[in-house]
């Protein structure tokens, strides 16, 4: 028997799904509300979540300014949404200590009965 694997892979490769990811997170970003599967949206949560924090952190004046910033743009590969999160979207939290994000379950797919959920940000 293979190992275990820790988180889900989606049926694909751990790469594939990095990539999945930050595409999620980019266009969660974008339009500040995605709708997807119960899964992704439960995986993309922490992601989110963090990328919010590193640019929250991005926002003080410091030797790290830079780094966190390269660091979300190495994450989200898409400068305009590096531009967006971390001018726009990490202002609006400066008060809040987590919680970005809201998971609102919609029911289930007519295609393939997956259980479908919208993520926003709050």
């Amino acid at each position: 028997m293979p190992t275990p694997r820790r988180s889900r892979r989606f049926g694909s490769s751990a790469a594939h799904q990095r990539l999945m990811m930050a595409n999620l997170a980019a266009s969660l970003f974008a339009a500040e509300a995605i709708t997807t599967s119960e899964a992704k949206a439960k995986h993309l949560r922490p992601i989110a979540e963090k990328l919010i924090t590193k640019a929250k952190k991005a926002q003080e004046e410091g030797p790290m300014q830079v780094h966190r910033i390269r660091q979300i743009q190495a994450f989200l590969g898409d400068q305009e949404m590096t531009y967006k999160l971390v001018h726009d979207v990490a202002p609006r939290y400066a008060e809040r200590n987590g919680g970005y994000t809201r998971i609102l379950k919609m029911g289930i797919r007519s295609g393939d009965s997956a259980k479908m959920a919208r993520i926003e940000l709050v």
